[in-house]
């Protein structure tokens, strides 16, 4: 019996709370918000008398709300009017969609079908969309080309697929791009031509991240291949080119510390529980070696038009640091630490490869350079 009042308590407790939200909702004058709650509940309970009146009086008070909204905007001397009748046929035409999925609400409230008058007010807010983006194509400029695409742009979601609008959408986003080419790093006679497959790479692998995530709708990245073979005219050339790469020398560091310890040096045994040792120091000479090579690249970028005009320029750097020590030692071996032992007997490091500095160079300057080039592009 404890269980079943326990669970008439919360079956209670939440027909209570869903009245009390729809009715909450209508008290605060959200009239589509309560419409749709009221329906919602009434799909679970369609006998629930009291938000059936609320359902009602929500939808009644809805539809002269937007209907107020509608005959002021339809005395506006504003084109943009027809895109906000739009709006507020499409909310009240939302509700009917709610309600038409509710055949026992649909019975009781009777919703009216505003589909009709949406889309008359969709075809309306497209065609002034769509005349203001012919109006900024006869600037002829880019900025107005980009602006008139997201007028178009705005005037096919009022009329999806329609052909006419596609059209100038692609016509002005095709005036407004900026198409851009990446000159090969090895076509500007690097002095390291062992490293031009590296370098081949490098390009690649700049164009492919720059044409999945340009930064900028209205700028395109191409190779000079692709533009070849595409016959693409590029509006802007961007050239790189290692202006300098110096492979390091070795260095090394030295360090020398003397070390000493007494240790054993006799023993004498009287017997077994009766044993004197003699203690002597012992000493060594300790060097460490500390070697280190440092490494730079300098990549820089130059920008021009297609006409030869230079637009921008900057230089990014990448540096490659390798460091190993070592140690060896003159006396007596007993003087060293443990440390010391480890440190003499450790495996001599050898420097890394040239194209592995190379490799280490270009990583460096990879984030960074993509990071600039993208910083540039968002300006478009």
């Amino acid at each position: 019996m404890k269980k079943l009042y326990f669970f008439f308590v919360i079956a209670v407790s939440t027909w209570m709370i869903s009245c009390k939200s729809a009715s909450k909702l209508y008290q605060k004058g959200n009239y589509d918000e309560a419409v749709q709650v009221a329906v919602k509940k009434l799909q679970k309970d369609p006998n629930d008398a009291k938000l059936k009146s609320v359902v009602q009086d929500s939808y009644r008070y809805a539809v002269t709300d937007h209907q107020n909204r509608i005959n002021n905007y339809s005395s506006m001397d504003n084109d943009m009017k027809w895109e906000w009748m739009y709006n507020e046929y499409s909310g009240l035409q939302n509700l009917y969609n709610v309600i038409f999925k509710a055949p026992s609400v649909y019975e009781l409230v009777r919703p009216m079908d505003y589909s009709s008058d949406m889309n008359s007010n969709a075809a309306k807010a497209s065609d002034v969309h769509y005349n203001l983006g012919m109006e900024l194509m006869n600037h002829n400029d880019r900025q107005s080309y980009k602006n008139a695409y997201r007028e178009f742009k705005t005037a096919m979601s009022f009329k999806p697929g329609d052909a006419n609008i596609q059209r100038m959408i692609n016509e002005s986003y095709d005036e407004a791009l900026t198409v851009v080419a990446i000159v090969p790093v090895n076509n500007y006679g690097f002095q390291f031509a062992s490293y031009n497959y590296q370098l081949q790479n490098f390009d690649n692998d700049i164009i492919r991240i720059l044409q999945n995530n340009t930064g900028n709708e209205f700028v395109k990245f191409y190779s000079t291949w692709e533009t070849q073979r595409l016959n693409i005219v590029p509006d802007e050339i961007v050239e790189m080119h290692f202006s300098q790469i110096n492979i390091g020398r070795i260095n090394d560091n030295y360090s020398t510390r003397e070390v000493s310890k007494d240790v054993v040096v006799k023993e004498t045994v009287y017997k077994p529980d009766s044993v004197i040792k003699q203690y002597a120091k012992v000493k060594a000479i300790v060097t460490t070696t500390q070697r280190t090579m440092s490494s730079q690249g300098i990549l820089s970028i130059n920008v021009r038009d297609n006409k030869g005009r230079a637009l921008w320029s900057d230089n990014v750097v990448g540096n490659s640091s390798w460091s190993t020590s070592f140690s060896s030692y003159t006396g007596d071996e007993r003087a060293l630490t443990d440390e010391d032992r480890t440190s003499v007997n450790q495996t001599l490091d050898t420097p890394p490869r040239e194209q592995d500095i190379v490799k280490c160079i270009q990583e460096g300057i990879y984030s960074d350079l993509i990071y600039k080039v993208r910083s540039y592009y968002s300006r478009y």
